[in-house]
């Protein structure tokens, strides 16, 4: 390619200080933080869930397959630009990237919390955070903001506050606190978002039905299969229930689902809606589903060779390429070994989008 790639998924690693100092002082003595746990490591305590997250996968990137480990990880032995932004760009020539679009770490489980009112004041922290973070160099260190779903007055008016700090896009929680993203009361917030130009993310293990402490049959390693669940529950229930027809200029974006799976995903729709529609309760669309899914619907994958291989039978205007850093599942520092291998498919033009040209429409950056 003749310009880097973008990543569309990359993360932060939460530092200590991210919500205790960042917080409406109201949850200061409550606010998520880590401590130290022998035997276990450093792990993050967040007030009113049971699980604690240990830091351990959060910044392995890099590691061989054989040193993954839940446990045992110290904070400050992590990858220091996951917390510190003057580290970053270093990391992200190491793997020759030009930016990266940023997430949480943290922030994925808090999307869980079952106190609407507490997440709605830490993922605020979070956004205050990240800013201070990603000021560093906002070309290169792309910020979205995390909102909590309370109530859609709130909601509705933190997309207006996330617009006025200047981020560029919204991480969205699995499951808001009223009713859900099917009903036509929410055509009110995806209207503002539209409107304000801010598109809209679901990541991965942000539902309690994709979470990895979800017990599932079988070995263990089985859970790892079901974590892109809840974004393609998600995925469906917009598009079944007529989100995108009655909002056409709604953007939202799958993260860190990968991609191979959505031709079927898409067949699949289009079957059940034309022989089964009328028995099982679905509104008359005025498009087959996968026209709703090809045009409003992005996707961000790194290590998905299959996504690559079937980008004809998709939008390719609609994927995004990630490295997924720091995190376990991360191709840094290996990312152009890959992209070398898995794009050989591609033309020179869909490679640029998919690695480049995608992410920086949808988010208005500085080509």
């Amino acid at each position: 390619m003749e310009l880097k790639p973008i990543s569309a998924d990359s993360h932060i690693t939460e530092p200590p200080n991210c919500y205790i100092d960042y917080v409406d002082p109201k949850y200061r003595d409550t606010a998520p933080h880590i401590v130290h746990k022998e035997g276990v490591g450093d792990i993050y305590v967040i007030n009113g869930m049971n699980d604690p997250i240990p830091m351990a996968l959060v910044a392995a990137a890099g590691k061989p397959p054989e040193e993954l480990r839940l446990t045992g990880a110290r904070f400050d032995s992590l990858h220091k630009s996951g917390w510190d932004a003057k580290y970053r760009i270093a990391d992200q020539e190491r793997d020759h990237v030009a930016a990266e679009v940023i997430y949480p770490s943290v922030g994925m489980v808090l999307c869980n919390h079952e106190d609407y009112a507490y997440k709605r004041a830490c993922m605020k922290a979070y956004n205050r955070w990240l800013l201070d973070y990603a000021s560093e160099d906002r070309k290169r260190i792309i910020p979205l903001a995390q909102i909590a779903m309370s109530s859609l007055d709130e909601a509705i008016a933190d997309l207006h506050e996330i617009k006025r700090q200047g981020f560029p896009g919204v991480m969205m929680s699995g499951v808001p606190a009223y009713l859900d993203y099917d009903s036509p009361e929410y055509d009110r917030f995806w209207q503002t978002a539209v409107d304000l130009e801010l598109p809209l993310s679901f990541h991965i293990l942000t539902s309690k039905s994709d979470s990895l402490g979800v017990v599932g049959r079988g070995p263990r390693i089985n859970m790892f299969l079901s974590i892109i669940r809840g974004c393609q529950d998600i995925m469906g229930m917009l598009v079944f229930s007529g989100v995108f027809e009655r909002n056409p200029g709604l953007k939202i974006v799958c993260v860190e689902a990968d991609a191979g799976w959505a031709p079927h995903f898409m067949y699949r729709m289009d079957h059940a809606y034309e022989r089964h529609r009328y028995w099982m309760k679905c509104g008359e669309l005025k498009k087959l589903p996968s026209e709703y899914f090809k045009e409003h619907i992005y996707m961000t994958f790194q290590d998905d060779w299959v996504a690559f291989q079937t980008a004809n039978l998709v939008n390719t205007k609609r994927l995004m390429w990630a490295n997924d850093f720091p995190h376990s599942d991360s191709t840094w520092p290996n990312s152009q070994a890959v992209l070398a291998e898995q794009c050989k498919s591609l033309t020179a033009q869909q490679r640029s989008d998919i690695c480049r040209n995608n992410v920086v429409e949808l988010y208005k950056l500085a080509a």
